[in-house]
């Protein structure tokens, strides 16, 4: 399956996330904030990053935006508790693939997986 990475400061949302990929047999890399989030990115090359919005050091937008910028090329859904439509229409505009609001359970699932799909199995 594919590996993804998930870029979220909380560790137990880190851990709901890694159990619903493991589950689903991708490979799971971490990160706890933007920064470390880039700079892993750009060294393993995931065919899916997952990434909130409010973290530590490098926030998700600013992270989207470096993306952007360095024209990394990874698909990213962003997966936050932020459900305004302003914070969805931005991270599309900052190349986010999607949006979807935690916490992750039934259709959120469900949607997540189905990103999955399209942006891992081409």
């Amino acid at each position: 399956m594919a590996k993804i990475l998930v870029i979220e400061d909380s560790g137990y949302q880190r851990s709901i996330i890694r159990q619903i990929l493991v589950t689903d047999g991708h490979k799971v890399l971490e990160a706890s904030d933007g920064i470390e989030g880039l700079a892993t990115a750009i060294r393993e090359k995931p065919a899916l990053i997952l990434t909130d919005i409010v973290m530590p050091n490098m926030q998700g937008m600013e992270f989207l935006q470096r993306m952007k910028d360095e024209n990394v090329g990874i698909p990213v859904v962003v997966v936050t508790a932020d459900i305004q439509e302003t914070t969805v229409k931005m991270c599309q505009n900052l190349g986010a693939v999607g949006v979807i609001n935690k916490p992750l359970k039934g259709g959120a699932v469900d949607t997540l997986r189905n990103l999955i799909k399209v942006y891992t199995e081409g």
